[in-house]
């Protein structure tokens, strides 16, 4: 019996295999909880964006120990069952890259693929939901968050005190200005690497600078999408930030900036020329929605 055919699946670790392929991710178990959404009064921050804090109650859910390896998003960029057609079809693959995106600093052997669109990160979720049947998405901003803290209510999910980043992110003081390979610095407490530094990640949310205020006593929030492009949230900052960037509450905006070399036209909605600090993480929640949310969830997202 599959995952997606089980009424109340074992809420427990799992390796997720890849149709068509060897590979493989790991999903790690979120409880279900409450915690405090954004800074904390010790930390400087800016207040538009970051507070005050909100208590925010998410239901359980599962997300991916590690960013979405280029080894596993390759699967979905060669597999010929897709279409090409973006204009016709519910499932499309991505246009072939132009330059290399990862500019040289790792694809194949574990490397997180970067560069990519929010929508083509979307489009990964539904590539996967068709070949497997389980329901991946990206994170909401306070799933995110919320696993990220992993418990914890400090700048970061091991403490206050940055000398310590070294062990837990590759960012600007130690990445040599590029991206690592998944997993090599140690996890937070629910098992999770690299949620700072390395990529950051996208969310489902659109950017809202006064988004918490509307979050007062919030359960499951999820922002409906936005039929602009522009902004949406990322978070976990990435190889290039400062130790100061990478805290657990740190809000980043997309723009337009990313995809502005882009020589095709029109300009790709696939890949960022300029945005190769971008990666994606998933999450699945414990309950799967029905066939028809999760076909809805797709149309609204991505019109289609």
């Amino acid at each position: 019996m599959s995952w997606a055919q089980q009424t109340k699946p074992a809420f427990t670790r799992y390796e997720q295999s890849i149709p068509g392929s060897t590979f493989r991710f790991t999903m790690q178990p979120i409880p279900a909880g409450e915690f405090l959404l954004g800074s904390a009064a010790i930390e400087k921050r800016r207040e538009a964006d970051e507070g005050p804090q909100q208590k925010i109650k998410l239901s359980a859910f599962w997300m991916s120990a590690h960013e979405v390896t280029r080894d596993a998003f390759d699967v979905f960029l060669k597999d010929e069952n897709t279409s090409a057609n973006n204009d016709v079809d519910a499932i499309t693959r991505p246009s072939p890259q132009y330059i290399d995106l990862s500019w040289g600093m790792g694809k194949e052997g574990g490397f997180p693929v970067n560069s990519m669109s929010q929508m083509a990160a979307l489009m990964y979720c539904r590539w996967l939901y068709d070949k497997t049947g389980i329901f991946y998405r990206l994170p909401t901003e306070t799933e995110w968050e919320y696993a990220c803290r992993a418990g914890s209510n400090t700048a970061y999910y091991f403490g206050n005190d940055s000398t310590h980043l070294d062990k837990y992110a590759w960012y600007a003081n130690n990445s040599e200005d590029k991206f690592h390979k998944v997993g090599e610095k140690l996890p937070n407490a629910w098992g999770l690497y690299d949620m700072l530094g390395n990529l950051m990640e996208w969310t489902m949310d659109h950017y809202e600078a006064n988004r918490y205020s509307t979050l007062i006593g919030a359960v499951d929030p999820m922002m409906a999408p936005n039929k602009k492009k522009y902004p949406k949230v990322l978070r976990g900052g990435g190889f290039a930030q400062t130790a100061g960037e990478l805290r657990s509450a740190n809000r980043f905006a997309s723009h337009p900036d990313w995809n502005i070399r882009d020589p095709q036209i029109p300009q790709s909605k696939w890949w960022l020329t300029d945005g190769s600090w971008v990666g994606i993480r998933l999450v699945r929640p414990l309950q799967q929605p029905s066939a028809k949310e999760i076909n809805d969830f797709f149309t609204k997202y991505l019109g289609r």
